[in-house]
């Protein structure tokens, strides 16, 4: 199964620009929001060094991630590729 980690903070311009898209996203794809602030285990599982940073996991495993803002179809095509 697909999922999106989308990791962000609230202090995070980029990430406040991206988190609507995110949303929207979420209503295809089960998206799992995290704060990197709040959740530094899996920001150091997943080596996160910057943010808005989302990843693309499969049967628990990163498939492939981006940094920075897309749009929700540069998302959903990046997701189904």
């Amino acid at each position: 199964m697909k999922q999106l980690f989308y990791f962000s903070a609230g202090w995070c311009q980029p990430c406040k620009a991206l988190g609507p898209t995110m949303d929207q996203v979420a209503k295809t794809v089960p998206v799992k929001k995290l704060n990197v602030d709040y959740e530094p285990d899996v920001v150091t599982r997943f080596s996160v060094t910057s943010i808005p940073t989302v990843i693309l996991v499969e049967n628990e495993r990163e498939v492939r991630r981006f940094s920075g803002v897309k749009s929700y179809n540069e998302i959903i095509n990046w997701v189904n590729q």
